[in-house]
């Protein structure tokens, strides 16, 4: 450990998280490239300031899809850049921890080692944590007990529902619907409502400042966007109500999946979650109320986490930094694969 540079990285499809034990700090950067064609323009954060913004031939997205990598080389050049600005040396000859999704396949894992082993970053070596397990780890649940916890992670593409008993994930579900889906929702009520179409950064915003599910409070704010009608821009007033219709549209379709998930859960082990509750994360879990919201519609208590995006991060530097939870780290080698 005092030789080798070790990272926690959290691939997110809102934003990477990466953790440097040299440093002793978390960095986050919005996981967003710019490109025109084959040209690089902009990275990172920079690329999402063009996000929504920029004319018709340049592309601005994420290489994640869904808590999966969707475009290797662009991935791996916005986490090359990102470790360039933490440390110049950084990126060659490092233990990479990953927290990652579920049930990987081969190719999957293969792409998760190519990344810090492709042009940029070379010589890592690779170790894979389960996401849900870095969230416990986080959170301070006791993996070993019999009696199982359940965690609930809701990201910015997806929603995760895992419990864990006896060191092992026995039960796990993922939905497409998180932070992502909840602004399009947003977007779509503000169409139908008021005709006027607008971004989902303006979706988002609108989100973060009136979403408040059990809060009754009126509040409204003035947005721009595009007439539907005439294709003009136009200022409008939007009232929380609209914005929060759109949230809980999402809100109740996880809150319905939740339950479903756990009416199959076996019954000892449901009676121990509804002791201990069930253990809430995730970046769009920063809306108020959403565990109180989410509690009266499935009838379980929620341990809310006051680390929401960087919960896995978290748990990735507790187990660099504790031998003994490193159990938990799986070492990948490319000639398994």
């Amino acid at each position: 450990m005092l030789f080798k540079n070790h990272y926690g990285v959290d691939l997110g499809s809102s934003s990477v998280k990466v953790y440097s034990v040299f440093r002793n700090k978390t960095y986050i950067e919005k996981n967003m490239v710019a490109y025109r064609k084959q040209r690089i323009l902009a990275i990172g954060n920079e690329a999402y300031e063009m996000f929504e913004k920029a004319p018709a031939d340049i592309s601005v997205n994420s290489p994640m899809a869904f808590g999966m990598i969707a475009n290797l080389e662009l991935q791996e050049i916005v986490l090359y850049s990102m470790m360039r600005k933490i440390d110049h040396t950084s990126g060659l000859g490092a233990d990479m921890y990953f927290a990652v999704p579920l049930d990987m396949t081969a190719i999957e894992k293969r792409a998760y080692y190519h990344l810090v082993n492709g042009h940029w970053l070379r010589k890592n070596r690779v170790f894979m944590v389960e996401s849900p397990i870095a969230d416990a780890i986080a959170m301070n649940v006791d993996l070993e007990k019999e009696e199982g916890s359940m965690i609930v992670n809701i990201g910015a593409q997806s929603t995760e529902f895992s419990i864990i008993t006896s060191g092992k994930i026995i039960i796990s579900r993922k939905i497409p619907i998180g932070g992502r889906q909840m602004n399009e929702s947003i977007c779509s009520e503000i169409r139908k409502k008021y005709n006027l179409q607008v971004g989902t950064r303006t979706a988002k915003r609108l989100k973060l400042v009136m979403g408040r599910l059990n809060d009754q409070k009126k509040e409204a704010r003035k947005v721009v966007g595009i007439d539907s009608v005439s294709g003009l821009p136009r200022e409008e007033v939007v009232s929380a109500s609209v914005v929060n219709e759109g949230i809980i549209n999402c809100i109740n379709q996880i809150a319905a999946e939740m339950k479903t998930f756990l009416e199959r859960t076996p019954p000892q082990i449901a009676y121990n979650i509804a002791k201990e509750g069930i253990y809430l994360t995730g970046g769009s879990t920063r809306l108020p109320y959403i565990d109180n919201y989410l509690a009266g519609y499935t009838g379980f208590a929620f341990n809310l986490s006051d680390l929401y995006e960087t919960s896995a991060v978290r748990g990735l530097e507790k187990i660099i930094r504790d031998r003994d939870l490193r159990k938990w780290a799986q070492p990948v080698k490319q000639k398994k694969l």
